[in-house]
């Protein structure tokens, strides 16, 4: 056969293809004679046909047919097949292959071979793609050439030995002997692989942490001399001294120094060195000072060390490059717990920082941002954080939203302001705030009792012919319907007052709700707010009959439901009107999902926003404002469980009125003594005013045990017990969903059935995320009724979203609670 082509004419000849058809015919031709050379054992020009085959590899083309005759080069005796060799072996084999096993015979020959370069293929290869068999048979070889004087051999020798101790940790105190001198050698490189071995021992074993903390002055001293040192041509970087062994050095410092007083104290004035010393013009010097500030961070270090390191991450925040200023904000937001004054002198830095071109650095100043935001520094923080929420990308408005209401809430100077500043960001980004972000804003409108006559001022002014921010509409609706009277009066004081008539504000209540920007919930809250202005205006209540009318055929059910019963509130029940209307009280946030508290979110089942009136303490009046309404047909918020009769009391003011007349419900007077079978109601659900009802059922907390229900992939579920003291047979299950792993469980749905002997009726959840690393749970509340007082069986169904992959599973829970406490 004609001598095959060299390897720099086959890469010559590969760059003249002018397409990608051209190149993989010439491929599969050159393959094809290659593959020729080897059925015939050509041992001649072996070497050259394998060097091709690599450069193929390196392409992409499959070369996995040329893996044997790597293992003959490296057989062979000559330097230059075995160069071949071995690099055929690093980028064509690996442990997930047996054919590599078929190397260790030669690898452990050529780790004793007379010639230092043979060693070092031996080595390298060793080190790159050894299996743990190889590393168990060969780690002998490597801890020899570690002791030996060859600095050649040593480098390489360490960094093999940093592969075998990943490969099988056990071997680690093998290589401790070894360790002893490695430090003490002048040749840059060992001391750099020597650097990276003690680190990775360091990082596996707490026994060898401890026992090389006793380094730490020699690896200052050896810090302090490159520091020291005069220019050296072999070192040099950019006029530092070999910056990758001082990156080294600083890396196992930092790991040396975390949690132990003594090593901290001995690594601090070195640190102070490295951190005045170094130049911070070129990028290297940049790196070392980063490698600083961490090791400075992490170390118990002295504060005015700290101080040192932060106004070095504020001076990297000015760098022209993005890559530093991100490095830099991710470091700030690392320590601004832990050195929350000195991250401050760099506020307004970080603030300009908002205004970068770069999305990276935009999300990591907004974060560092928030975090900064305090007390006395809030109105200035949220006027810089407001104008970025006007200007800013729409992913970056939730985020922002978000934190802005959450720091508002916390440090709010007054109510003006906090009122100021959440509508503010409603008006700029209703569309992207949380659920939660209407029912708090009502809330605190509510409970700032002097502020109502301005904030339906500014409502009213705010969606004046605008209608696009969903959840400002909302929050303007429910307080014109509330406060529309204050509205009209102009009894506002704060700022001058808007003259305005009874008919201009139903203009405009009309128009949200033929408006199509308007959703179902904003509908929702538009048509309760007429209502509710029947008892506010005088003028105008006939035009509000006339409203209401119309959208009692309306095909939205929800909008048809309400319509219908409000009429029958016109028509029937006038007389009661008044009072069902009247002004909401001020309520009190409430935090915990317990088994009484019923939670929703706005756009979901009940458009209105849901708080849960604390129980009076005194006792009710006996007006009409006490009977028990059911005026938006329960939905979600009646129980399915039955709880007191239907048969009708004598006292017929205590009727549970059902206004649509096909249901036929009672309940006793909340004045009037109750009958034996007839849980008391002590005061009405106001549904109609978008608010919680007070629970139907008062729990107490009995001592049960709790059980795991279920326990799998990380998810797991309890369940606890209470009886409901209303009615003894009704058994209240709390579930508690956790989550132990690294990533959120999401749109998580807990279902569960139970045999007919049961009724079951399960609650809304607080949540559909389930957080990570048990930093937080999903509460659930489960009403069962039972009767015959048997043990409960139940099935449920988990659904939910891990990892991008939808899960499902099923599991059964039996025989609970304990018969003794049924």
């Amino acid at each position: 056969m004609p001598a095959p082509i060299r390897l720099r004419e086959l890469i010559r000849t590969i760059r003249t293809a002018r397409t990608q058809a051209e190149e993989r015919e010439m491929i599969q031709k050159e393959c094809a004679a290659i593959r020729s050379s080897f059925r015939e054992e050509d041992n001649t020009y072996r070497c050259r046909n394998v060097a091709k085959l690599l450069y193929m590899h390196m392409l992409g083309y499959p070369a996995h047919f040329g893996q044997l005759e790597c293992l003959k080069l490296i057989a062979s005796q000559k330097f230059t097949d075995k160069r071949i060799g071995y690099l055929g072996a690093m980028l064509l084999l690996d442990e997930r292959q047996d054919v590599h096993l078929l190397m260790t015979n030669c690898i452990k020959n050529d780790l004793n071979h007379s010639t230092q370069y043979v060693q070092g293929l031996a080595l390298c290869t060793l080190g790159c793609m050894g299996s743990s068999e190889m590393c168990r048979d060969l780690a002998g070889e490597v801890e020899k050439l570690l002791k030996t004087s060859n600095s050649y051999l040593r480098k390489k020798a360490a960094l093999c030995a940093v592969h075998v101790i990943r490969k099988v940790p056990e071997l680690m105190e093998m290589f401790l002997p070894a360790t002893k001198n490695l430090l003490n050698e002048k040749n840059h490189g060992v001391l750099h692989t020597s650097v990276v071995l003690l680190t990775e021992m360091c990082e596996r074993s707490p026994d060898m942490l401890a026992h090389f903390r006793k380094l730490v002055p020699q690896l200052v001293r050896i810090l302090k001399n490159l520091i020291m040192s005069g220019y050296s041509p072999e070192h040099d970087v950019s006029g530092i001294s070999d910056p990758f062994l001082q990156v080294r050095i600083l890396r196992l410092l930092r790991i040396l120094g975390r949690n132990d007083d003594d090593s901290s104290e001995a690594m601090n004035d070195i640190l102070a060195q490295v951190a005045t010393n170094t130049e911070t013009s070129k990028n290297v010097g940049n790196a070392i000072l980063y490698e600083t500030v961490l090791t400075i961070m992490d170390i118990k270090s002295e504060s005015g060390l700290r101080v040192l390191a932060i106004n070095i991450l504020g001076r990297f925040l000015l760098n022209n490059d993005k890559n530093i200023r991100y490095v830099a904000l991710t470091s700030l937001l690392k320590t601004v717990q832990t050195d929350h004054n000195a991250v401050q002198r760099h506020r307004s830095t970080i603030v300009d920082c908002l205004k970068d071109l770069d999305v990276s650095i935009k999300r990591r100043a907004m974060e560092l941002s928030f975090a900064l935001v305090n007390g006395n520094n809030i109105r200035g923080m949220m006027k810089e954080l407001l104008y970025f929420l006007d200007s800013c990308e729409p992913e970056f408005k939730a985020d922002c939203a978000s934190g802005i209401f959450l720091a508002a809430e916390k440090y709010a100077p007054s109510k003006r302001w906090h009122i100021d500043t959440i509508m503010r960001v409603l008006t700029t980004a209703g569309s992207y705030v949380r659920d939660d972000a209407v029912p708090n804003l009502i809330q605190l409108i509510t409970n700032s009792v002097e502020m109502h006559a301005y904030t339906v001022q500014r409502l009213y002014k705010a969606i004046l012919g605008d209608y696009s921010q969903q959840p400002l509409v909302q929050v303007a609706a429910w307080c014109i319907g509330e406060y529309g009277d204050l509205l009209v009066s102009g009894q506002c004081e704060e700022e001058e007052p808007i003259q305005v008539t009874e008919d201009e504000v139903l203009d405009i209540l009309e128009s949200v709700l033929i408006s199509n920007m308007s959703t179902s919930v904003t509908r929702g809250y538009a048509l309760t707010a007429i209502m509710k202005l029947s008892t506010r205006f005088t003028c105008t209540v006939n035009r509000i009959k006339k409203v209401v009318s119309i959208y009692g055929s309306s095909i939205d059910v929800e909008l048809q439901q309400r319509a219908v019963e409000y009429n029958a509130l016109f028509k029937k029940y006038d007389h009661m009107r008044s009072a069902l209307l009247e002004r909401m009280p001020v309520m009190e946030k409430v935090t915990t999902n317990g088994p009484t508290e019923i939670v929703q979110t706005n756009g979901e089942t009940e458009p209105a926003p849901l708080e849960t009136k604390p129980p009076p303490s005194g006792p009710q009046p006996t007006s009409q404002a006490n009977d028990l309404l059911d005026l938006l047909g329960g939905n979600d918020i009646t129980p399915v469980i039955p709880t007191a009769p239907t048969s009708k009391p004598a006292s017929a003011g205590g009727e549970l009125l059902d206004l649509l007349g096909d249901i036929n419900l009672t309940a006793a007077p909340a004045a009037a003594p109750a009958p034996a079978s007839v849980p008391p109601i002590s005061q009405p659900p106001f549904l109609l005013d978008g608010l919680s009802s007070q629970p139907l059922f008062n729990d107490i907390a009995t001592g049960i045990p709790s059980i795991i229900a279920y326990s799998k992939n990380g998810l797991k579920i309890e369940f606890t017990f209470e009886r409901s003291n209303t009615n003894p047979s009704v058994t209240v299950i709390t579930i508690q969903a956790s989550n132990s792993t690294e990533l959120d469980m999401t749109d998580f749905v807990f279902q569960a059935a139970v045999p007919k002997t049961f009724q079951l009726q399960l609650l809304s959840p607080s949540s559909s995320i389930v957080p990570a690393f048990n930093t937080g749970t999903i509460t659930q509340v489960i009403k069962v009724l039972n009767p015959q007082k048997q043990q409960l069986r139940m099935r449920i169904k988990l659904t939910y979203n891990h990892k991008g992959s939808a899960m499902q599973d099923l599991a059964e829970v039996n025989n609970f609670p304990p018969q003794s406490w049924q």
